[in-house]
């Protein structure tokens, strides 16, 4: 999953980012509204980590923006203003949860994965392919029972496939998911992290094949 944190503090910035991928985000980084603005015009995000002191000003005047798109993000609000009074102005201009600094980061990530289940509808059970079987709520991978964790791009890559199936999922979508504005993809990036996940669940006899829908993308299918 895909979050735009919207943090001017350079080192709580990175520190973020760090336990966010470690725990399977994709996360781009901004300083600003105007920056946010624009990211999230030019990308489909999961949700949006806001700070509300920003250069430009406050981040509750993002809130209008976002609850206007097209494709809405879960929206966590991130700040040392803790008052009564701010919070409560936080969640009603829209935010779907409000957080005040500092915040331990099992948290910050257990309360980003209720507000993009929220935001889904919730409920959904566990999604199973073959001998996958996926988790949408903690987010757990199994193969036959037993835990799989590839690395975060591979991870990213399979929920990503395995909500989808058996559709398939457009090569574009997947280079999305993967990008990052601080570490962008190459041109060949997505059949590099494809065909290292095809061989990583067969070594597992995991029992699916990903298959390569020409002119699409790629699709998780059961072979037995």
């Amino acid at each position: 999953m895909r979050v735009l944190l919207v943090e001017d503090n350079d080192r709580l910035a990175a520190l973020l980012t760090t336990g966010l991928r470690r725990a399977g985000w994709t996360t781009d980084v901004v300083d600003s509204l105007d920056a946010a603005v624009a990211a999230c015009q030019a990308n489909r995000f999961d949700a949006v980590l806001l700070d509300r002191g920003l250069p430009d000003g406050d981040g509750l005047d993002l809130l209008r923006t976002l609850r206007g798109a097209e494709a809405q993000p879960a929206i966590l609000v991130m700040t040392a203003r803790g008052a009564l009074p701010e919070r409560i102005e936080g969640l009603n201009r829209g935010a779907d949860d409000y957080l005040v600094k500092p915040v331990a980061l099992e948290e910050l990530v257990a309360r980003l994965n209720a507000a993009v289940r929220r935001m889904r509808g919730g409920g959904r059970g566990p999604v199973r392919v073959g001998r996958l079987e996926y988790d949408p709520v903690s987010r757990a991978v199994l193969i036959a029972g037993v835990p799989f964790d590839p690395p975060p791009r591979e991870r990213m890559l399979l929920e990503h496939l395995l909500q989808a199936a058996p559709r398939p999922v457009t090569k574009e979508a997947l280079e999305e998911r993967l990008n990052s504005f601080e570490r962008s993809i190459g041109s060949n990036a997505v059949e590099v992290y494809i065909h290292r996940l095809r061989k990583r669940v067969e070594g597992m006899q995991a029992g699916v094949s990903i298959e390569t829908v020409r002119g699409v993308g790629y699709r998780l299918r059961a072979t037995d």
